[in-house]
C-alpha cells in the first residue's frame, strides 16, 4: 500500500508549503480539487462535461464527482502516495473517501493537523507576499524579501500581496474553518488516525514533525 495523508489546517498554516516537500523529497502526488477541476473542465473527457456543465450552471460540483476525479487519479498516477488538498471538507466526504481507498485496496495513513496559534497566524499572513513573475512567497517575518528587491528564484523585480490577507478577512476565513473542520478532527480522532503538529514552527522543524508522523504508521 501507497503512503496516503490529508493536512488540515486553517489558510496559511503552510500546508502548500509542506504538501510541495513531501512531493518534491518522497514523490507523493499532491491532489488539490480546485486544480482537478479546472483540469477535468478543460480535458474533454465525459467528466470534463459534467463538471463544465455543472460549473457554467454556477452550481457547486456534487461530492459524486469529485469522487469521480479522485479515482480517475488514483487510477493514472503510479506514485509513493496521495496528499490530500482541500478534500474532505465534510463529514460525508470523508465517509466518501474511506469508501473509495477501501475500494482501490488502498488506506488513509495519516491525517495531520497543522496547528497555530491564530494571532500568530494573522501576524505572519498579513506580513506574505509573493512574486508577480513566478509566484514565489516571502514574508516580511520569516522570509524577507533579498535585500537587492529581486526575487530569489526568477530575478523579478514585482511583488504583490492578496486583497484579503487583511486582519478582518483572515479572522472571519479562520472561523469559517473552525465550523467546517471540526466535525472532521473529531471523525478521525474517533478513527485513531489523527495526529497534530506545530504548524508556527520552521518550515524545516514542522516538515521533520509531519515525516515522523507518517514514519510511524506507515
Amino acid at each position: 500500500m501507497t503512503t496516503n495523508i490529508i493536512l488540515l489546517g486553517p489558510p496559511g498554516a503552510g500546508k502548500g508549503t509542506q504538501a510541495r516537500r513531501l512531493v518534491e523529497e518522497r514523490g507523493m502526488t499532491q491532489l488539490s480539487t480546485g486544480d482537478m477541476l479546472r483540469q477535468s473542465r478543460n480535458s474533454g473527457s465525459d467528466m470534463g462535461r459534467r463538471v463544465a456543465e455543472v460549473m457554467d450552471r454556477g452550481e457547486l460540483v456534487t461530492d459524486d464527482i469529485v469522487i469521480g476525479l479522485i479515482e480517475e487519479r488514483l487510477d493514472a498516477d503510479r506514485t509513493d502516495g496521495f496528499i490530500f488538498d482541500g478534500f474532505p471538507r465534510t463529514l460525508a466526504q470523508a465517509d466518501a473517501l474511506a469508501a473509495l481507498l477501501e475500494k482501490k485496496r488502498e488506506r488513509l495513513t495519516a491525517v495531520i493537523e497543522m496547528q497555530v496559534d491564530d494571532d500568530a497566524l494573522v501576524r505572519r499572513i498579513t506580513a506574505r507576499s509573493t512574486c508577480a513573475n513566478c509566484g514565489e512567497m516571502y514574508n516580511d517575518i520569516t522570509k524577507p524579501i533579498p535585500e537587492d528587491g529581486k526575487c530569489a528564484v526568477c530575478g523579478g523585480t514585482e511583488f504583490k500581496r492578496r486583497e484579503d490577507d487583511n486582519e478582518q478577512s483572515l479572522k472571519q476565513r479562520l472561523l469559517e474553518y473552525y465550523k467546517k473542520t471540526s466535525p472532521l478532527i473529531g471523525y478521525y480522532h474517533a478513527n485513531d488516525q489523527l495526529d497534530r503538529v506545530d504548524g508556527l514552527g520552521e518550515i524545516e522543524e514542522v516538515s521533520r514533525a509531519i515525516k515522523d508522523v507518517i514514519d510511524s504508521r506507515a
